[in-house]
This record gives C-alpha cells, structure tokens and sequence, in this order.
C-alpha cells in the first residue's frame, strides 16, 4: 500500500508507527512533546530510529481523559505536521476522530487519518479522507465491554467500519484495520485480541498492533507506564508472528531491533 510518497509492503513486512503526543495529559508521556521544537526533535529522534509513519496526536485519549475544543486539538496538532512535513521525508498520520481537525490536519500535509472509533463517531472524518485521497487506520472500539461473540464481534464491527469507508470511496488499498487494544475491552479480551489478532486477516487489510505501554502490560507485569518496554516488545513480537503490517510504539529503537530480529527468524 501508498501512504504519503512511500510504498509500504503490507504483506511481507512490519513497519514502526511512532506516538507523537503533543498533549499535555497523554497518559504515557503527556507533556514532553507540546512544545514545537520538542515535537520536532522527538519526530527527528524516531525518524532516525527506524519509525516509517510519524502519529500525531493532539488529545489524549487515555481512560478518564479531557475532551478538548476542536480549535484547542487544531492549534496543537496542525503546526506540528506542517513542521515535520516540511523538514522530514516520512508519511504523518493524525490521531484524531473529529472531522473539523481532520480537515485541518490534512490541508496541513497529512498522510493518513488514524481514527479510534474507524469512522462511527463523525462521518465527516470518511468523507474527508476521501476528498483528500488518504490512506486511513480504522480502530475496533466500543463504548462498553458487551459482546456475544467477542471475536466474532469485532471482527463484524470492522466490517462496518470498512463499508462506511468504502461507501465513501476510500479505495481498499487505503484501509488499514486495528484491533483496538485498550478500548471497549476488559484485561482479558485485551491479551485475547492480541493472541488472535491474525482473525482480522479474514476481512483482507493490513493490521496495525497499537499495545504499547498500554494498562493490558502495566496490570500483566504490575508496572507503571515507563517500564512497560519489555512487555510492549512481547506485545510486537506475537504482532509479527501473527502478520501485522504496523506496530504503533512509543521505544522506536527496541521496538525496530526486535522487528529485526524477528522477521529474521523467520526468514522474512
């Protein structure tokens, strides 16, 4: 697939997605990253780390987080993607559901919109992905934890959010699919997503990983958010096992060495 100006080979490859939270309340490094010339030097720092998508993300979407204005999520985000697109070759995502940022986003030179509710929260934020011919990363998520058939279920969820794509004209080598670890989920259904994650192969799009440092490896390992490396590269590793074409992380470098090492393994 085609982000940006990059051909990406989703079938045979894992690539890095790299967090960049210009928050000040992200739950994993919230306040590191809201100044301009901090962005720039942490989209600098992953870059030469070894992340292929720089994700930009202006609101915090932790449990328990503040739902920011629109205008408020735009004069965070917006500046910062111009900036990096303007001084680094590299596809940018912007992380966001709304679709008055997303318009934003994209006019400031976005590559991909990365949307936590895949489309079902603002119709608008489809369309306009559309509009501006970008590629896109649908999340499973839901408001409560209810499920008949849990994998079964999201599996079907997704395929919703695929049809509200492509009835817009988002063409399928556009679309990615994320399982949504974190969201809409109980502990156990987040280690039973990531051990199945391969069920979303059936639906025929590349699959993004998104686990790190999330509360499925702090409540796993009983650690805090900033010790949670080694349990966010298990996490990449069953991502490359099970055919991932993305990882979303925060740690570029280990997560880049144990890609390496692992696509090695097995031949890739």
């Amino acid at each position: 697939m085609i982000i940006g100006n990059r051909v990406f080979d989703a079938e045979h490859r894992t690539y890095i997605m790299g967090i960049l939270n210009v928050t000040p309340d992200s739950f994993s490094d919230g306040g590191k990253f809201n100044q301009m010339d901090a962005a720039l030097y942490h989209a600098e720092e992953m870059i030469r780390d070894g992340a292929d998508i720089v994700d930009v993300g202006g609101e915090s979407t932790r449990p328990g987080h503040t739902v920011i204005s629109d205008d408020e999520e735009i004069s965070r985000v917006a500046p910062v993607i111009e900036a990096i697109k303007s001084r680094f070759d590299i596809p940018v995502s912007i992380d966001t559901y709304k679709g008055k940022v997303t318009e934003a986003a994209l006019k400031a030179g976005a590559d991909l919109v990365n949307d936590i509710w895949g489309f079902k929260f603002d119709h608008k934020v489809a369309e306009l992905t559309a509009q501006y011919g970008a590629a896109c990363c649908l999340m499973h998520n839901r408001s409560e934890p209810t499920y008949q058939d849990y994998l079964n279920d999201v599996v079907a969820d997704l395929k919703e959010c695929v049809r509200i794509a492509k009835d817009v004209g988002i063409s399928d080598d556009k679309i990615i699919l994320d399982p949504g670890v974190g969201f809409g989920k109980t502990y156990q259904m987040n280690l039973e997503i990531i051990n199945h994650v391969d069920v979303l192969h059936s639906l025929g799009f590349p699959i993004l990983l998104g686990t790190s440092r999330k509360s499925v490896i702090g409540q796993t390992l009983n650690l805090p958010t900033d010790q949670r490396v080694e349990g966010t590269l298990a996490t990449t590793v069953v991502g490359v096992l099970k055919g991932c074409a993305f990882v979303r992380v925060h740690d570029i470098k280990e997560n880049k060495r144990v890609i390496q090492m692992t696509e090695a393994i097995m031949g890739r």
